[in-house]
């Protein structure tokens, strides 16, 4: 699985926003961006992937702009987004969630940290 595989940007995500969630962590731009928005490789990719999970409701607080040319802007700070109840569910149950948790469970990287953290 690709480390920029939609699945794992999603799971991710959804992961970090948990952590916050469960105030675990406090949310830190940096480390959301070098965790998070970094491996999904370009904004504009990272952008149509927020816009898919809140249009999914996995996340709320998300506020993805078109401009012209089909460009998608994220207008709205980071730290504002969340993680819904259907969000938690879906990191939870779906097959594809779980693959991604095991492949990256055992990683030397924040990820792994905050699996345990969460107990998922």
């Amino acid at each position: 699985m690709a480390k920029n595989d939609y699945d794992t940007v999603l799971y991710k995500l959804l992961i970090y926003l948990y952590a916050c969630l469960k105030r675990e962590i406090v949310f830190d731009e940096d480390v959301f961006n070098s965790t998070v928005r970094k491996c999904a490789g370009n904004e504009q990719y990272f952008a149509e992937i927020l816009d898919m999970a809140q249009a999914e409701g996995l996340i709320t607080g998300v506020v993805v702009t078109r401009a012209w040319g089909n460009e998608l802007i994220i207008s709205s700070p980071a730290e504002d987004m969340k993680i819904t109840a259907a969000g938690i569910h879906y990191l939870k149950e779906n097959s594809q969630m779980k693959k991604v948790r095991e492949t990256l469970k055992n990683s030397a990287d924040i990820m792994a940290w905050l699996i345990k953290k969460v107990k998922i």
